[in-house]
């Protein structure tokens, strides 16, 4: 399956299959210095893939730690100054060969690097499907996540799927986070086609037809992206469930896409409550019971300390709190939520998870 960017300029392909990265050599035959930027644990799993490339195109390999440690300031300087000192020309690709953090840093890196060098996305996990398209690159701040990036094209999204038969359940639940946020971002079949497909742990851990459903989700994220790159307008949408989720995944370091889950149950608790629809919150509770995410960090939450990193959130505006809301499923808005209203949604969403 291949998808391309309808940008009016500057578009690059996202290519979802088997065995993609047959396709790898088109893309960078052409630079004079290629470096690798791969993740610990892929390079555990896949050093073969990766010795082959790095001996084929006489790239220099990087191996960073694995997940959000990476996405620092301190380590974003050692890295770059590591990569000057080889003496890179503009004439570099930069091939980030791992998960969502991976990708976001090694995207920064390119965008700063020499004043900004090419780089190629190789997504290796199910969340990266949704990080490795749409040009946000980033670290994070000491005062919240993602709050230091840019915006910033790939020049090629090659997905090959050979690399999820590797992946642990915790990772596959991460990833299934967006997959999902996808389908409500969608309609209401979309939604119960993902439920029935992935009923409990043992229908997500067998990834049957995952490719249509990564398909689909990538599909769903190009038709907002195109339409506003840089998040002016309906790119918000995209973070439905993150708002809450990333103040929860910054304070308690747990993956991103189980934070998001929490962040999308609590969404439709302050849905209920500002917008005065009846979204059944047990059903999505009891769903996510159903798929074994562990839980159990929701006893830990307290509510002043996570409104604390909301108001850090990088989407806000001098009104305070923004929170994308679905008025119904597939029509998503944003909107200002008060701490009166966040206060009393979360009294609510402790109490469903208490039961």
């Amino acid at each position: 399956m291949k998808l391309e960017t309808t940008y009016k300029s500057n578009n690059y392909p996202i290519i979802i299959e088997h065995h993609a990265l047959d396709q790898l050599h088109d893309y960078i035959k052409n630079y004079q210095d290629i470096v690798l930027v791969i993740d610990q644990k892929v390079e555990n799993e896949w050093s073969h893939i990766t010795d082959f490339i790095a001996s084929e195109y006489e790239a220099h390999k990087l191996i960073v730690p694995s997940g959000e440690t990476t996405k620092t300031l301190s380590f974003y300087e050692e890295t770059i100054e590591s990569l000057l000192s080889k003496q890179l020309t503009r004439n570099t690709c930069l091939i980030a060969i791992g998960g969502g953090a991976t990708g976001d840093f090694t995207g920064f890196l390119a965008s700063t690097l020499l004043r900004g060098v090419d780089f190629i996305q190789i997504p290796t996990t199910i969340l990266a499907h949704d990080s490795s398209v749409g040009g946000k690159v980033g670290i994070n701040s000491k005062h919240g996540k993602n709050l230091i990036g840019a915006f910033y094209r790939p020049k090629a999204v090659i997905y090959d799927l050979n690399f999820l038969s590797t992946l642990p359940y915790s990772e596959i639940l991460s990833g299934y986070a967006e997959v999902y946020k996808h389908a409500l971002l969608n309609d209401i079949e979309s939604v119960n086609h993902i439920e029935a497909q992935y009923s409990d742990e043992q229908a997500l851990k067998s990834l049957d037809e995952i490719e249509y459903y990564l398909y689909k989700g990538v599909q769903t994220k190009l038709n907002i992206i195109v339409a506003d790159e840089k998040e002016s307008n309906v790119r918000k949408f995209l973070n439905l469930g993150h708002t809450f989720g990333h103040a929860v995944e910054y304070k308690f370091k747990i993956p991103h896409g189980h934070a998001v889950m929490i962040g999308i149950v609590f969404q439709f608790i302050v849905t209920n409550i500002m917008l005065n629809k009846s979204f059944n919150i047990a059903h999505y509770v009891n769903y996510l019971r159903g798929l074994n995410y562990p839980l159990d960090i929701v006893n830990d939450l307290e509510f002043e300390s996570l409104y604390k990193l909301m108001l850090n959130d990088k989407k806000n505006d001098e009104q305070g709190v923004q929170m994308v809301l679905l008025k119904d499923i597939g029509d998503p808005i944003v909107r200002h939520v008060d701490y009166k209203t966040l206060s009393k949604a979360f009294a609510e969403f402790k109490s469903y998870f208490n039961k």
